[in-house]
């Protein structure tokens, strides 16, 4: 039987508190460890919030009218709201290859494949975590953030992908420490999709990524 075979998939269709995400991501990571569930990958939208990863600089965070919390993820400051999709991966990597630096590109190849097919050219860049596109101007912003952490080699938290969110909010911040880039979205490069369409092509080529033993 093929490993994606066995995966759950969730798709919420309201925004998921964030606290409310860790805890049943905490819970399931538990669960995958003791076998008694299935591995899952979770499709969500969380209310505005920042998050501080494990090498974040609180000082990154410039607005205070907007939540924030110290999560266990790996990476620094980032922002979490609607229009941008979230993508939660547990995943055993004791059946899959004790590999964490494999995972992680084997996340990134899986978005960069669905953006190629949106006609979105998405590409990683050395010293910069997460996913890149290049401007007519040669500028460079950010379309996907990612950030994991695992336990007990059960992988969770995962990626961040801009569809149509409010990009002021990353005004508030310094996204991922990173001070002379930007942050862009599907809608600000000119595609029209939708969510229903990105979870679509997550699922698809998610067969690719995660289906091989």
């Amino acid at each position: 039987m093929s490993l994606l075979n066995e995966i759950d998939w969730k798709i919420s269709t309201t925004p998921v508190p964030y606290l409310d995400a860790v805890s049943f991501m905490e819970q399931r990571v538990s669960q995958i460890h003791k076998g008694t569930s299935p591995e899952l990958i979770w499709l969500l939208e969380h209310p505005p919030i920042y998050t501080l990863g494990t090498s974040a600089d609180p000082k990154d965070v410039l607005r205070t009218d907007v939540p924030t919390f110290e999560t266990g993820r790996g990476g620094q400051v980032t922002f979490h709201g609607p229009g941008q999709r979230v993508i939660y991966v547990l995943l055993d990597l004791s059946r899959r290859g004790r590999d964490l630096r494999a995972y992680i590109a084997t996340l990134e190849d899986w978005i960069i494949s669905v953006l190629k097919i949106l006609n979105i050219k998405a590409e990683r860049r050395s010293g910069r975590v997460g996913l890149w596109v290049t401007n007519p101007d040669a500028s460079e912003d950010k379309i996907a953030a990612i950030g994991v952490r695992i336990r007990r080699w059960v992988t969770y938290h995962g990626m961040a992908l801009n569809v149509f969110p409010d990009l002021s909010y990353f005004e508030g911040i310094v996204p991922c420490g990173l001070k002379n880039f930007g942050v862009t979205s599907l809608e600000k490069l000119g595609s029209e999709t939708s969510m229903t369409i990105i979870d679509s092509l997550l699922q698809k080529q998610a067969k690719i990524f995660f289906g091989k033993k």
